[in-house]
């Protein structure tokens, strides 16, 4: 559907356009309606196409090494998204998706080009908007970086191995020994003194059978929490290992994408000195 002048209005990088390069690229970019739960692209989708959200809702998400879903950014009216693939004309890293109906108007990389050739000082609301993407990539990944290995782990306790975790602490602690030490004594005090009379005289046979039975049932409660602690060990290490992992390739992905805003920031420079240069041969043809 023809886009509305008016409408490119209200987008903060077209409205520096005079009125016949507003009507201009009306006649070249298109508005769209998507259903809601549509999908606006795919990952991997060739010939990328940026958006600019009008109306409606929609989500940008991406998918982790985990194969799980990921939102990246929920764009606001007049907001762009998909832009960085649609400059690189790369396919996409992310897919769109319209959580309610929505209208969108779809910019190709041609259309950016007529616009900087026209107005070249709308060169800064672009960067404005890829830092803008920037920051939301870099959130993400501080996002997903935060995660608290000991918060996974707990979500993950069952009641056996809570109460494992308890029966393990409160057996390696000086407050058990003592407390032990102090019944062994009374008890042992107690048998004696009662000589004859005693419930378990000397060599305290009922005591060693209840010895043997704590130690037969506190063996495994131990070992049962000394395997979990090597497996909250193990959690930490893949927790750690993927932070790695994701932070380096999203390093590598900022710096592909600085590297394309210098090559941009040098063609705006272009683009910028050309009016001069034009002028000032025209001042000496002149003279």
């Amino acid at each position: 559907m023809p886009c509305n002048t008016d409408v490119l209005k209200k987008v903060a990088l077209f409205s520096l356009l005079d009125d016949d390069e507003m009507a201009v690229l009306a006649g070249q970019v298109d508005l769209k309606t998507f259903p809601a739960r549509a999908r606006i692209y795919k990952i991997g989708e060739g010939a990328p196409q940026a958006y600019v959200l009008i109306s409606g809702k929609v989500r940008v998400t991406t998918l982790d090494e985990d194969n799980q879903e990921v939102i990246v950014d929920e764009p606001g009216e007049m907001d762009f998204f998909g832009f960085a693939s649609m400059l690189e004309q790369t396919p996409h890293q992310t897919q769109a998706h319209a959580l309610e109906e929505s209208v969108c108007l779809e910019v190709s990389r041609d259309d950016i080009q007529v616009l900087l050739e026209r107005k070249p000082h709308a060169g800064m609301d672009l960067l404005t908007t890829l830092g803008r993407q920037f920051h939301a990539a870099q959130n993400l990944v501080r996002s997903r970086a935060s995660r608290n290995p000991n918060e996974v782990i707990e979500e993950r306790t069952t009641v056996g191995e809570s109460i494992a975790d308890s029966v393990a602490r409160f057996g390696g602690s000086w407050a058990f020994i003592i407390l032990f030490s102090i019944i062994l004594i009374v008890y042992s005090s107690i048998n004696i003194v009662l000589d004859k009379k005693a419930w378990d005289p000397y060599p305290f046979i009922l005591l060693n059978l209840f010895l043997s039975m704590l130690a037969a049932i506190q063996a495994p409660v131990i070992m049962m929490s000394q395997n979990r602690q090597d497996a909250k060990d193990r959690l930490r290490s893949e927790l750690d290992f993927e932070v790695n992992r994701r932070a380096e390739a999203e390093i590598q992905g900022l710096a592909r994408k600085l590297s394309l805003l210098d090559e941009k920031m040098d063609d705006l420079g272009e683009l910028v000195r050309m009016p001069k240069t034009r002028a000032a041969s025209g001042s000496d043809t002149a003279a």
